[in-house]
């Protein structure tokens, strides 16, 4: 296998590696991409790479911790070395892939100090120890103890306006529904949840009635792929297009950062009132 091949084996777990440092799959990717462009001048440089998974993890995390120090305005406080000697286990040994992290937990994550965030990151989610955090941070496994700690506290304990905004609930429990994640459905659901109709969209084969979480959820689990995000009398909520027009609305109760209900609409003053939406905000 030569060195491109190898790097595409690696590709996957790097960019999800580097998506849940960052919170940004697309710049994940930018990211990689560099970490190749890296691998690919010291091939041609004749450097010799011990460890091909444990130099290109090393290499897209500081080039991770590059992009979180760019998006710092301020200096931010550090954790100081308290030991003389640096351990360089091998990075790679250490990886445990887990799933995407949530959009609350996202919202906690960018108040961290970059080497907050990667430090807990590496830790708490992908199971690396903390030697090999060191290595990759350029410092001590005490420091970097201390960095996830403290990272660690600041989850533990949001801040009061860490709670997602109602449009983020509907998007997030939307973006679920697309990809078929059903535990993401789940976490996103009130436990009694519900899902009624009004006649016209029950008229359009919208159901009229779905009780519980689990039975919402399963509904909704890989549908809705051509919803889009509108406002309906200036709420957060989706809609069902065809050729160009809303036909059905999906509209949301949110109370306390999950989906309470969704009503299906589909009555002609209710589609008059929708209007397409970029995030939180209306398009222009």
């Amino acid at each position: 296998m030569d060195q491109t091949e190898r790097f595409e084996a690696e590709r996957p777990r790097l960019v999800a590696l580097a998506s849940r440092v960052l919170g940004d799959h697309a710049e994940a990717e930018d990211v990689v991409q560099q970490a190749w462009l890296r691998l690919h001048r010291t091939d041609r440089g004749g450097t010799e790479i011990e460890s091909l998974p444990a130099w290109l993890t090393t290499v897209t995390t500081r080039l991770c911790l590059d992009r979180l120090r760019a998006r710092t305005p301020v200096p931010v406080e550090e954790v100081e070395d308290v030991d003389g000697e640096h351990s360089v286990p091998d990075p790679a040994d250490d990886v445990v892939l887990a799933d995407t992290v949530g959009v609350a937990l996202q919202v906690v994550l960018d108040r961290l100090s970059p080497r907050e965030r990667v430090a807990f990151v590496l830790h708490d989610s992908f199971g690396f120890e903390f030697p090999t955090i060191a290595a990759v941070l350029d410092t001590t496994p005490v420091a970097a103890r201390k960095l996830a700690s403290r990272a660690r506290a600041k989850v533990a304990q949001p801040r009061s306006d860490d709670r997602l905004a109602d449009w983020e609930v509907v998007d997030a429990f939307m973006a679920a529904a697309r990809k078929g994640d059903l535990d993401r459905l789940l976490q996103l659901l009130a436990p009694d949840a519900v899902v009624t109709a009004d006649d016209a969209a029950v008229l359009l084969g919208t159901p009229a009635s779905i009780e519980g979480r689990e039975e919402v959820a399963t509904f909704f689990d890989g549908s809705a792929r051509a919803a889009l995000p509108v406002l309906v009398g200036g709420r957060p909520a989706a809609a069902w297009f065809h050729l160009g027009a809303a036909k059905v609305v999906f509209d949301f109760t949110v109370a306390d950062g999950q989906v309470r209900a969704i009503t299906f609409r589909a009555a002609p003053d209710v589609l008059a009132d929708v209007v397409r939406r970029d995030g939180g905000q209306a398009r222009g």
